[in-house]
């Protein structure tokens, strides 16, 4: 009788995982050894802020989670002791969060995860997390736009001063 309430347990944690996975904009993968509690706690307050979640998940039910939702490639990831962080509105600020921490602990390592469905080795997200804030990036579009305006309406300053010098 405990098997079945035993196996019951699991499959239904399979099936929130699954759930949380198919709605997430970032899964990611990370190797948590070495972390206490204290960083433990930091890392997950420091996530929740943008709506991103901080699961110690036993391998198999991540394996099983990710088949239900038809996602392969991330067996590697998923050997030796694993973090689930799950972004919900946003992959960038989650993962900058953690390639931050991993900046100042040598143990913790990123393993991998899926960004918007599609799966990523940690190399691309580490590339992803060192890219500038999505408001630094349209912050400088617009400053480098605006630039380019004030220029454009300094030429056609010039154009007018010269036209009204040469018609007086």
């Amino acid at each position: 009788m405990a098997n079945k309430e035993i196996i019951k347990q699991k499959e239904e944690e399979v099936n929130s995982l699954a759930e949380k996975m198919k709605d997430a904009k970032l899964v990611l993968f990370a190797d948590y050894r070495g972390i206490n509690v204290e960083d433990v706690t930091k890392l997950r307050t420091e996530l929740r802020k943008n709506n991103s979640e901080y699961k110690i998940v036993k391998n198999n039910i991540s394996k099983r989670a990710l088949a239900k939702c038809e996602i392969e490639g991330l067996d590697e990831a998923l050997e030796g002791p694993t973090a689930v962080i799950i972004g919900h509105d946003d992959y960038l600020e989650p993962a900058k969060a953690i390639y931050e921490y991993t900046k100042d602990h040598d143990f913790y390592k990123i393993k991998g995860g899926v960004i918007e469905g599609k799966v990523m080795t940690a190399e691309e997200i580490i590339t992803l997390a060192k890219l500038p804030s999505r408001e630094t990036l349209i912050g400088m579009l617009a400053g480098g736009l605006l630039g380019t305006i004030s220029k454009l309406a300094v030429a056609i300053d010039q154009v007018r001063i010269q036209k009204e010098g040469t018609a007086a």
